[in-house]
């Protein structure tokens, strides 16, 4: 079967690593009788230093005709003296919103030859870390109203939080689901003992949660959940969060598996499109030099199978390929634990895990 992806390279080093998930794929694809099309377009910063805009009318029409987005990343300090409208992030917001995407998901996973480079303690880093964030990822304090004004004190400026049940609920529908494929088990993270915007989460959550009676439903404040992610990652399974909480607790969640480079996520709406990308940035002070780690775009590329195409057994190859290769002590420069290993270029990277699918 054909299946058409646009493929979004962005800025510093999203070019090299979408190379070698395409290259993935495509290996893939043969090994399973599959075919992927692929037609790049512009985001982010190259897009400004093109089109002058970051996200050009072009881009969105072509990711909208697609069957699914691979996207590297996007950003840089070229572009950060630019206008909010005009910065290399307002594209990527921009074709979330085009895309109707209102959910994040996140898995976080340590990989068992990683437990090394785990900063946590070694009895924690032992019991495993295996867990999916659901971010709601359209609404809440990055999109409410936000402004300055001159009071008597000075230059006041503030940022409102602002939820519906509609968008809560969506995202929630999404978490449910998901804990129905793992272990049954979410819990919601709110701030319901001060917001207001967190009481209404946790009402809609719980209203939710009557449509799927198997799932065991956990209400956690967000100042525990960080907390708890660090003391004992290994009793979440899957994690709701608003867009705010969820940006910055799957941030910690990613660090305590290791790297960011390890980590890939997909931005999800009511059908099978989604927009696919690892959760690290654009890394321009190693952009060129074969230093960066693909593994994260890779496991992207990975979810895109599974999630918007339901090929689950060719994403797991792809997993069990990357597994592999970390087993056999092989690191990029990120990950390296122990003097023992051998450390690989972004490019040495993507070939091996290609020779591994190809073994599988």
């Amino acid at each position: 079967m054909d299946y058409n992806i646009a493929l979004i390279k962005g800025d510093g080093i999203g070019p090299e690593i979408i190379t070698q998930a395409v290259n993935v794929l495509e290996i893939t694809g043969k090994k399973y009788g599959h075919k992927f099309n692929f037609k790049c377009s512009l985001l982010g910063g190259c897009a400004i230093d093109e089109t002058g805009v970051p996200l050009p009318q072009e881009t969105i029409d072509e990711c909208l005709k697609s069957d699914s987005v691979l996207l590297g990343a996007v950003g840089g300090p070229k572009w950060e003296s630019l206008p909010g409208n005009l910065r290399p992030e307002a594209g990527l917001l921009g074709l979330r919103s085009a895309m109707k995407l209102y959910a994040n998901i996140r898995p976080a996973f340590l990989f068992e030859p990683l437990k090394a480079v785990c900063p946590l303690r070694q009895g924690i880093a032992e019991k495993g870390i295996d867990m999916i964030i659901v971010r709601e990822l359209t609404g809440g304090i990055y999109f409410g109203k936000r402004g300055r004004r001159v009071t008597k004190n000075g230059t006041e400026a503030f940022d409102t939080e602002v939820y519906n049940e509609t968008e809560i609920k969506r995202t929630a529908k999404i978490a449910f689901e998901t804990a129905m494929t793992r272990r049954k088990k979410l819990v919601s993270i709110d701030k319901a003992n001060v917001l207001e915007s967190s009481r209404l989460w946790r009402e809609s959550v719980h209203s939710m949660s009557l449509e799927y009676p198997e799932v065991e439903l956990k209400d956690m404040l967000v100042d525990n959940a960080a907390m708890q992610l660090v003391r004992d990652p290994s009793q979440f399974d899957v994690v709701l969060a608003s867009n705010i909480f969820g940006d910055i607790l799957s941030d910690e969640a990613a660090m305590i598996t290791g790297s960011i480079g390890m980590l890939a996520s997909a931005s999800l709406g009511n059908g099978k499109r989604g927009l696919y990308e690892p959760i690290h940035g654009s890394a321009p002070d190693i952009a060129g030099q074969n230093k960066s780690n693909p593994t994260a775009a890779i496991l992207s590329a990975a979810m895109m199978l599974e999630y918007s195409f339901g090929l689950r057994r060719e994403s797991t190859a792809i997993r069990e390929a990357v597994n592999k290769v970390l087993r056999a002590g092989i690191r990029t420069f990120d990950i390296k634990g122990r003097d023992t290993e051998q450390i690989v270029g972004t490019v040495q990277m993507g070939e091996l895990i290609c020779r591994e699918i190809n073994g599988i």
